[in-house]
């Protein structure tokens, strides 16, 4: 790795003095992405204009091939695109910062990518870790910008072993992150308790998720008070020693078949060490949440704005935040109502939403049932949303814990080895709207 980080700084110094191209992907890892390297840049005085995109296809790298820039740097995004990118930016210099199964395809590219040199530890960095190293190998100084990369690791549900270890220490030391163990709660800085609970998705509580009446009642259940004696509502970081031991009891065994798996709900808490107690953003996995907000809504500057500390820019991406939690609630009320009419085999389950359910949510959609529970372990999860120009989303994801599953094998047996990107237990891919049952009708002779 660290030949292919020299060899890709040494490429970048060439050719620094000319205006460049950022193109990065709309997640949360995306967005921390660009943010690093659009402080990396800046540094270097580089001139340079950025895109944020939802994939690449023929059609987005048509429009890139005729924007005049020599340079290209693809972030979070790219490996499993070389043969478009060489079809259509085969004149240009092409950077690729990367971390997503590289396509096979000969090219001449600067190709920084874990996959190329060590393959068993290449599921242990996020695309924006991999612009953090590239951006530390230019410029020690940028170590001020690891805690982004933990941002976007979080993001992308990343275990923090081997570079991401690495990351994390670099963040530490330098003083931006504090680890503590905690209840993994979106909103426990913020929220009152009986609101971090309705809008709990990740872990999502089957009964509660989604409903104030029933989060409230289940507090009530369990002997917690959701005011205090000045009558304002108690916040999760308010529960005594006690309270919380039997709010996560109580929430262990609402969650079917979560018994043994309490690490879901529990576990170390990433804060930001320069932010205040209270602050949206101070939870790392919850900045993740408001950059996904910000990238499935289409609003990329404020995620890369929020992340470059622009306070005026943080507020608005907070406000959007609440519409996202409110989509990603109604997507979730859909599927449980609808539940018991998806194509359903032994080891999978297909969610075809078709207009109910945003293209840019069913990735999130998908990711928080297969999280849930409510299916057993290695059950391919398969979601489908149409988009606004006439195609189809599909994300593919496997229910809880299944070391041995490996959803880029099912696309690429059902795509014949074409459009298809992703990890080993998350990937997507776009298709036609009228190849709509005949990618059904191949994905379950796949998948039986």
């Amino acid at each position: 790795m660290e030949s292919i980080l020299k060899n890709a700084v040494e490429e970048f110094i060439k050719v620094k003095d000319k205006p460049m191209k950022i193109v990065s992907h709309l997640d949360a890892d995306g967005l921390s992405s660009a943010a690093i390297l659009t402080k990396t840049l800046t540094r270097e005085n580089v001139k340079f204009s950025l895109s944020v995109v939802k994939s690449l296809d023929e059609k987005k790298l048509k429009e890139l091939s005729n924007e005049d820039y020599e340079t290209f740097i693809f972030s979070d995004l790219g490996s499993g695109h070389l043969k478009l990118i060489k079809k259509f930016l085969n004149d240009k210099k092409i950077i690729i910062l990367d971390h997503h199964i590289p396509e096979n395809e000969d090219n001449n590219f600067i190709h920084v990518n874990l996959h190329l040199v060590d393959h068993e530890k290449a599921e242990n960095i996020s695309g924006s870790g991999v612009c953090y190293l590239f951006a530390k190998e230019l410029n020690k100084e940028n170590i001020d910008l690891a805690h982004i990369a933990i941002i976007g690791a979080l993001g992308d549900y990343q275990k923090f072993e081997d570079y991401n270890k690495e990351i994390l220490d670099d963040a530490v030391d330098f003083g931006k992150i504090e680890i503590k163990k905690g209840l993994r709660m979106f909103g426990s800085q913020t929220r009152p308790l009986h609101k971090i609970l309705q809008y709990s998705t990740d872990p999502y509580i089957p009964g509660i998720t989604g409903s104030e009446t029933a989060a409230i009642s289940f507090l009530q259940e369990i002997g917690i008070n959701i005011k205090n004696g000045e009558g304002s509502f108690r916040k999760l970081n308010d529960l005594r020693d006690e309270e919380l031991k039997k709010l996560v009891t109580n929430m262990i065994l609402k969650r079917i078949g979560s018994e043994d798996k309490p690490e879901d709900i529990f576990g170390n808490i990433y804060l930001l060490k320069d932010e205040p107690d209270g602050s949206l953003v101070k939870d790392l996995r919850e900045y993740a949440t408001l950059l996904n907000s910000c990238g499935r809504l289409g609003k990329y500057s404020l995620g890369v704005g929020s992340l470059l500390e622009n306070k005026k820019i943080r507020k608005e991406a907070e406000d959007l935040l609440q519409k996202y939690r409110l989509e990603i609630i109604k997507s979730l009320e859909w599927f449980h109502k609808n539940k018991d009419t998806f194509a359903e085999g032994k080891n999978y389950l297909i969610v075809n939403a078709g207009d109910s359910v945003k293209d840019t949510l069913i990735g999130t959609l998908i990711s928080i049932i297969s999280k849930s529970n409510l299916y057993e372990n290695g059950k391919i999860m398969i979601g489908m949303a149409y988009t606004l120009d006439n195609n189809i989303k599909i994300s593919v994801r496997v229910s809880g814990v299944d070391e041995n599953a490996d959803v880029r094998d099912v696309l690429s047996k059902t795509l014949d080895g074409k459009n298809y990107g992703g990890h080993k237990f998350a990937g997507g891919a776009s298709i036609k709207m009228d190849d709509e049952e005949t990618f059904i009708n191949k994905l379950k002779e796949v998948l039986s």
